[in-house]
């Protein structure tokens, strides 16, 4: 119980300087800029706890470190460190009360959030308390998420590339050949990156029933995960197709998060 309280008292720290940093910077976006790298200290003391001498709960701190490098790597290169919010909350900011967005910035975005990089977390917990040998599902797991990680990479390098292509003809005075991105993965799904960045943490979810030998309490924190991208991509898509109304054809087609082979479209 003494590696959960200290993983609690981070993440009240968390949740404490996302909300202060929030009001003295008047930028919303600081648990993004944290969230790549919390969770990684989690599984670390969790590991950290059973002496680093448990195969699964190592797998699990390594897994997960790939996973923050990786997306700690694209956060920067977007400019997410230099001051940059995400614009979906600059859009909720127009359309909600001064005091209603304050409100929801300190229970939502600074607290559940918070909570929700603590809770994905837990399977680490489940695995410290039942330390059971590796065994074969769990090389399955561990390669299941590697394959989760790489299609990540592929789909936000593809999304990168084009983002990049697209600003170069804006810049030269173009119109753009495509404004959204339609190629790739992003033919099969119209959010790739949602997809597999879910099932990286359904995975790690799995590493924690392997643990227990059977469905565990742990397991909330990545279906809240997939709760919260659902209205992420709800909200996501609205702000699209405002934009861009030629999108209302690419959703009727494209599958919205789990790839899939495209719809025909009369």
């Amino acid at each position: 119980m003494i590696a959960l309280i200290v993983v609690i008292w981070i993440a009240v720290a968390s949740c404490v300087f996302c909300w202060v940093a929030s009001l003295v910077s008047g930028d919303t976006s600081w648990v993004d800029r944290l969230w790549s790298v919390v969770p990684v200290v989690y599984v670390w003391v969790f590991a950290g706890f059973a002496g680093l001498a448990d195969a699964r709960l190592d797998a699990m701190a390594v897994l997960v470190t790939l996973w923050g490098a990786r997306l700690t790597f694209n956060f920067a290169r977007k400019g997410g460190y230099t001051g940059v919010e995400d614009y979906r909350w600059a859009v909720l900011r127009g359309r909600m009360p001064a005091l209603g967005f304050q409100l929801f910035n300190l229970l939502f975005i600074a607290i559940y959030q918070n909570l929700l990089l603590l809770l994905i977390t837990l399977p680490a917990f489940t695995a410290l308390q039942n330390p059971r040998p590796f065994g074969i599902l769990d090389g399955v797991a561990v390669v299941l998420f590697l394959a989760f990680l790489v299609g990540e990479t592929v789909a936000d390098q593809q999304q990168w590339n084009f983002h990049r292509r697209k600003k170069a003809e804006i810049d030269a005075g173009r119109e753009p050949g495509a404004r959204f991105l339609t190629t790739g993965l992003f033919s099969v799904s119209r959010h790739p990156n949602f997809f597999f960045e879910q099932a990286q943490w359904w995975t790690i979810a799995a590493f924690g029933v392997i643990a227990a030998g059977a469905l565990t309490w742990t397991v909330a924190g990545a279906v809240l995960l997939t709760l919260l991208f659902v209205g992420s991509t709800i909200f996501t898509e609205s702000i699209t197709r405002s934009k861009y109304p030629e999108y209302a054809d690419y959703r009727a087609r494209v599958s919205a998060v789990v790839p899939w082979l495209p719809r025909a479209v009369r």
